[in-house]
């Protein structure tokens, strides 16, 4: 028992001395559950909602009171044509379009069904069910309101709104076409960033880096040959598992496969340089691998919206979101395999991605240039 006392605490000992890993240990929990306890909710409210509103009556203008001051829908726009809905559903600017068609009011008025037509956004299907179940349940409680008031001036039939929903891009609402785009982007992001970590990290351990530090090589070129490896390992990673997701799960891929290519080496600029820079921080494996997953990795994928929707967050971690790379390549992949989208919609995105990445790459290039110098 008192070896086994001298070995607890030789590792305390050694874990104190280790000034490195110790708020790794003890802050990031705390930071984390902090965090995540505003991020991850999976609620839906505040949905982003387009307008046709082709009756343009009272009974209308109050059917969409009714969505917007029930807290779940807001009202981003309006257009005239249901023609125009779509640019707004796949630029993101709206994940649902209320249409109300002509006659609305005359229908209600006469005891007739009054059809109202939902148009959701199904490459979050997950959002879109609960969104279209929402609606659902305020188009019910407007009819039942519009039959009180009508049986109370005069006896006549229950009029209803009968309506109508329509899924967009997912029509079946599956949660696979959701979830398996999702995943290209976590395995890229958790094995880029972690070789690229450990993979400088080992040298330092085994004791290989003084080696190449004498050798005639500049510091750029160790950087590139450390880095290049592993951005063909995230591109070959590209290539298998965009296959299982579109011939082993049926995901759609309606976007073009070489922009999809080109996108992910932006998002790649950032996996590696965050894996160069977490390797400047730390000196051995087991330290770059907790504070990848710790300071990296979990809050990526947390707050980025692959999960849980941005929408949901309050607005002070809405702002941290727009720092995080993955939030961007999340966007680009569901706009592609769903969507079809092209660059003159995803540009946003990939001017964020090419800036976050180059100036992170930047920044871990400048640390591991100094530790050489």
């Amino acid at each position: 028992m008192y070896v086994l006392w001298r070995v607890i605490v030789k590792e305390f000992l050694q874990l104190r001395q280790d000034k490195r890993i110790l708020p790794i240990i003890f802050i990031a929990p705390v930071i984390q559950i902090t965090l995540f306890g505003f991020a991850v909710n999976t609620d839906v409210g505040d949905v982003p909602t387009v307008l046709v509103d082709r009756d343009r009556t009272a009974a209308s203008r109050e059917l969409v009171r009714s969505f917007t001051e029930s807290g779940y829908f807001d009202l981003v726009g309006s257009t005239d044509s249901i023609d125009d809905v779509d640019p707004w559903l796949v630029a993101g600017r709206a994940q649902l379009a209320l249409v109300i068609g002509h006659g609305y009011a005359e229908a209600l008025a006469t005891g007739r069904p009054a059809d109202v037509q939902v148009i959701a956004d199904g490459s979050d299907s997950t959002a879109a069910t609960v969104a279209l179940g929402y609606a659902a349940q305020i188009a019910n409680t407007v009819g039942r309101s519009a039959f009180a008031a009508s049986s109370a001036a005069a006896g006549g039939p229950r009029p209803l709104i009968e309506l109508v929903p329509r899924v967009f891009y997912n029509p079946d609402l599956k949660s696979r076409w959701f979830y398996v785009p999702a995943v290209l982007a976590m395995v890229l992001m958790i094995m880029t960033m972690l070789l690229t970590a450990m993979g400088v990290v080992r040298e330092k351990e085994i004791g290989t880096m003084e080696q190449i530090i004498v050798t005639p090589i500049r510091p750029w070129q160790l950087i590139v040959g450390k880095l290049a490896p592993f951005a063909v390992v995230g591109t070959i990673q590209v290539f298998l598992i965009t296959a299982v997701a579109v011939f082993g799960f049926g995901v759609p891929l309606r976007g073009s496969f070489l922009l999809l290519l080109g996108l992910t080496w932006l998002f790649l600029l950032n996996t590696l340089g965050l894996g160069l820079l977490v390797s400047t921080l730390v000196r051995t494996q087991q330290q770059a691998m907790m504070t990848a997953a710790f300071l990296g990795m979990m809050p990526m994928i947390y707050l980025s919206g692959l999960i849980f929707p941005i929408e949901n967050m309050p607005p002070a971690i809405q702002t941290v979101t727009y720092a995080v790379p993955l939030r961007y390549y999340a966007t680009i992949i569901r706009g592609l395999f769903l969507k079809g989208s092209g660059i003159g919609v995803l540009w946003p995105s990939a001017l964020a991605l090419a800036g976050m990445g180059v100036a992170v790459l930047a920044l871990a290039a400048a640390r591991f240039r100094k530790r050489l110098d």
